[in-house]
Parts: structure tokens; sequence; C-alpha cells
């Protein structure tokens, strides 16, 4: 096998574990085991982190959070290990950095289109911000560090995370392209190939994370979204 083929097959399989590990839906599983309820019949509807801490409790929104985020590690990190030995397998040279990036990205990104259309659950999953955050995290821990602290800012003004999470979510490219231009591509650290890459995928994940959103912005420019309340409180 060349080593062109082998990076292409290694490609296709981070993307489909990535996708696959996406799939697993904390929020529907946890909602099972505690209240024995699909939680896409519970609340707003949503398969996420939110809902479950609306309508299940707080602790099952904790473990909600982490699973999802935790899936999302999980397949960057196989995502490097498969391309890792793909090509060193083929070629007997380990695979440029820019190479595990680019398997590093394609896994994330499958893991959030995973998260948000589920094989396992009849493509009916959640909205995709906790799986993005960990894909942001792992793929460039600067821009998340602003993404991180625009969604702190706006959720302790408001106590609204689906304000935050849009908010980031439109912001995530702007950041992506401002960051990776001003302080890689102005300083020769990258190619305006890399630049466009980066920022395309951003544009991508925070496109689709709108798009999940959208009866949640029509709320928010209504003035009907409410703030967040739990479980606990709402009883």
């Amino acid at each position: 096998m060349n080593t062109n083929m082998a990076i292409g097959i290694a490609l296709l399989l981070c993307g489909a574990a990535g996708y696959l590990l996406g799939s697993i839906n904390w929020a529907i599983i946890l909602t099972k085991l505690y209240q024995r309820k699909d939680i896409r019949t519970e609340g707003s509807g949503n398969a996420g982190m939110t809902n479950v801490l609306r309508s299940v409790g707080n602790l099952p929104a904790i473990l909600t959070f982490l699973g999802d985020f935790l899936k999302c590690v999980a397949a960057v990190l196989l995502s490097q290990l498969i391309m890792y030995w793909a090509v060193l397998l083929a070629s007997d040279a380990a695979p440029t950095g820019e190479l595990l990036d680019v398997a590093k990205f394609l896994a994330g990104v499958a893991c959030v289109v995973g998260h948000i259309f589920p094989a396992y659950y009849g493509f009916r999953g959640g909205k995709g911000i906790v799986a993005a955050a960990a894909m942001i995290a792992l793929t460039d821990w600067r821009v998340f560090l602003l993404v991180i602290a625009t969604f702190g800012i706006l959720f302790l003004w408001k106590k609204i995370i689906s304000l935050a999470s849009v908010t980031c979510a439109a912001l995530y490219p702007v950041y992506t392209f401002l960051l990776v231009f001003f302080a890689d591509f102005s300083r020769g650290f990258c190619t305006v190939g890399q630049l466009i890459f980066t920022t395309g995928i951003a544009a991508f994940i925070g496109g689709l994370v709108l798009f999940k959103h959208r009866s949640n912005i029509g709320r928010l420019l209504r003035g009907e979204e409410k703030p967040i309340i739990r479980a606990k409180e709402k009883k």
C-alpha cells in the first residue's frame, strides 16, 4: 500500500470513528438510567446537557457534560493514533504535524456531527455545544480560551445558556480567523491554505450550531427565552 492510499484510508477511519463516538448520546443514556424516560420527550425536547439539567437534575447533567466532552477527546486521540500508525506502516516515517492536524479536525467535526445526528438514535441528537467546545479545546486552545471567556461572561450576565451558546458559535470563526491570521499567518507560522482550512472548519461548526439553535434564536429575538432553571428549582 502506498502512502497516499494509507492516508486516505486513515482519514476515512478518523471520520468514521469520530462520527460513531459522537453518536453516543449521554443525555439520552443517562435520562433513561435515572428516570426511564427519553429526554427528547421532556422539557425542550433537546438531547443535551441543558435539558438534562432542567428536566432530570444536577448530577445527570454533570455526567452528560463529561460524557459528551470526553467522547470528543477520545475521537481526537484515536485519530492521532490511526494517522500515525497508518503513515508509519506505509512509509516507515512519522506523519507531518499538518497531517495530524487534519486528522484531528476531521475527527472533531465528525464527532460534533454525530452528536447532532446520531446514528444510534434516529439521527435526533443534541445541539452540539459541549462536543464543539471539546473540539475547539483540542484543536486550538487559544481560540478555546476566547470562546469560553465569552460564554462565561454572557452566562454570568444573563443566565441564558442559549444566548451564550449562539454568540460563541457566531464568534468562533471570527476568533479563529483573527487569531490564526495575526498570531500565525502574519508571522510565517502557517500557510494561507491552513488559514483557510481552520477558518472554514470553524465557520462550518459555528453555522451548524446556529442552525440547531434556530428556535432558540427566535425566542431570544422575541424576548421569550428563559434563564436556566434546574430540576430541583422547578419543583
